[in-house]
């Protein structure tokens, strides 16, 4: 249930009616946008007399929701919620590229690439510390040495950083990682996401490789259910019967999450194509469709990488790929 409040209502009206909507057992969440605040209440809400609250003078309307997803709902959040990340920031007017290997093999090689990502636009660095993989046989990460590499290139560049948690009990390890990245197969790890729903930390959570987009919500409403309300979410290509790419990259999901979410929503076009030279005209179609931002993987020398070298760029592929989104950037806003 959400209720409107007209226009002119003060701060001292709205920690009044907060304060009775919480002693009847509901959290209240309020949304302060440029033409209306509104109070979005999760609960049990039969309990609430919606002619009562509608009658108050304060109140212009009272509507109830039907999805299942309370706090990522745009209609709980009209505006577009900006997650702020070290000196930068997703969502809103802002534009963020995530860059980096897919997985940590060495200090050499982040920072390397942690510095060519950096000069060409990107303005957070990703790696992978730890590696889901699919054979037990492949290599795994770095683990906790790779965080520490990472750390390190974060003190050489200023940029965030951007890496993977698969265990809840490896949280300790991420105190100084600025965004922790749920992969898609940890989705729908429900224990994994009410922790994080416990931490202040920014979340990126990856769509599942056969989820939808209410499933993908209702795992970012597991994480906002627990009080984080910083949440990214991330398209990365869902499995379809075609074989010629990785998996089929669902571009339809950045419009359509838009009217579902304030939630910011970026676009991983190497895990959706696994093909490095699709990287480019997926990452202009994604900035064209709306998204928020990219994560992009990049290596420099590919053609050695431990883990997905055949999706990963080079630093002189990615930085024509940040110059042609801007490209795009720059045409749609004119537009």
């Amino acid at each position: 249930m959400i209720a409107v409040l007209k226009q002119g209502t003060n701060d001292k009206q709205i920690e009044n009616l907060s304060s009775w909507l919480k002693a009847q057992g509901l959290d209240v969440h309020i949304s302060k946008g440029s033409d209306h605040t509104i109070i979005g209440l999760v609960g049990d809400t039969s309990k609430i007399d919606e002619d009562l609250l509608s009658g108050l003078e304060m109140v212009e309307t009272v509507k109830r929701i039907s999805e299942p997803f309370k706090s990522a709902n745009r209609k709980f959040h009209p505006d577009d919620s900006v997650i702020r990340v070290g000196n930068t920031s997703v969502g809103g007017s802002d534009f963020a590229i995530m860059a980096g290997p897919c997985s940590v093999e060495s200090e050499e090689q982040v920072m390397e690439i942690a510095k060519a990502v950096k000069a060409a636009g990107a303005t957070m660095l990703r790696g992978g510390a730890f590696k889901p993989r699919t054979s037990p046989y492949d290599f795994q990460g770095l683990k906790a040495d790779g965080i520490e590499i990472l750390l390190k290139a974060k003190a050489a560049t200023g940029l965030p950083i951007v890496t993977e948690i698969m265990n809840a009990n490896h949280l300790p390890m991420f105190e100084e990682v600025d965004v922790i990245q749920v992969g898609a197969r940890n989705m729908q790890n429900f224990e994994l996401l009410k922790e994080l729903g416990r931490t202040n930390k920014t979340i990126l959570l990856k769509r599942g490789l056969a989820n939808t987009l209410k499933e993908l919500l209702m795992s970012a409403e597991y994480i906002m259910a627990g009080g984080n309300e910083n949440v990214i979410l991330c398209e990365r290509g869902i499995r379809t019967f075609e074989t010629y790419t990785r998996n089929t990259l669902d571009i339809s999901a950045v419009p359509m999450l838009k009217e579902l979410t304030h939630l910011p929503i970026i676009i991983d076009p190497s895990h959706a194509t696994g093909v490095a030279k699709l990287v480019k005209p997926m990452a202009m179609a994604a900035a064209a469709a709306g998204a928020d931002g990219l994560m992009i993987e990049v290596h420099n020398d590919p053609a050695h990488a431990l883990c997905d070298g055949p999706q990963s760029l080079t630093p002189e592929a990615f930085a024509d790929v940040t110059k042609a989104v801007r490209r795009v950037l720059a045409a749609v806003k004119e537009d």
